[in-house]
């Protein structure tokens, strides 16, 4: 077993409990985007090696990392505070796990689980339409298609992903039903 200061480079001492655990209000953040193109949903299979939900289909996106987003220029002069970091981190992980492009996300959901080796995960969801780019997997999906809703059905999807893309698939068809200034996806 390894130890988690060994485990967590740079890791404060303060985070820690007594017991040398990671402090129980501590979370992983990920988030993840919907991706829109032509009335059909980007899904891929995450790889087997994956520590959750190994060779289920899902949604492109990713965590955020402090060491990542440290890089970025901080917006404020007296502390160290990014604004903006979720949607930076979707444009990120989109580009690294499928290659493409996206506009600006807009929230959907979250959700919050515990991953198999105990750790917390905040999953922000999101949806975003397709803007650019060629489909383009990392090495950690291994799969992928464009599906409509009722294409979905057909994946082993992860758990809440389908209802994800339904709840997407109800605010698109509301916007083109309203002509609410939206282009169709």
């Amino acid at each position: 077993m390894f130890s988690i200061i060994q485990y967590i480079p740079n890791l404060h001492l303060e985070k820690m409990t007594k017991n040398n655990s990671l402090d129980p209000r501590l979370h992983f953040v990920v988030a993840t985007a919907i991706i829109v193109k032509d009335g059909k949903f980007l899904i891929a299979k995450r790889a087997e090696w994956e520590k959750a939900f190994p060779n289920k289909w899902t949604v492109p996106g990713g965590k955020l990392v402090l060491h990542e987003y440290q890089k970025l220029p901080k917006t404020s002069p007296n502390h160290p505070q990014w604004y903006n970091v979720v949607d930076w981190v979707l444009h990120k992980e989109v580009k690294e796990e499928v290659g493409l492009q996206i506009h600006k996300p807009e929230y959907l959901c979250d959700l919050v689980f515990v991953r198999s080796d105990g750790y917390p995960v905040v999953t922000l969801s999101y949806w975003a339409k397709y803007k650019g780019g060629k489909v383009k997997l990392s090495e950690a999906l291994s799969e992928y298609d464009w599906v409509t809703l009722k294409e979905a059905k057909k994946y082993d999807l992860i758990d809440g992903i389908w209802d994800e893309l339904g709840a997407v698939d109800k605010i698109l068809k509301r916007r083109i039903e309203s002509n609410d200034s939206f282009e169709k996806c």
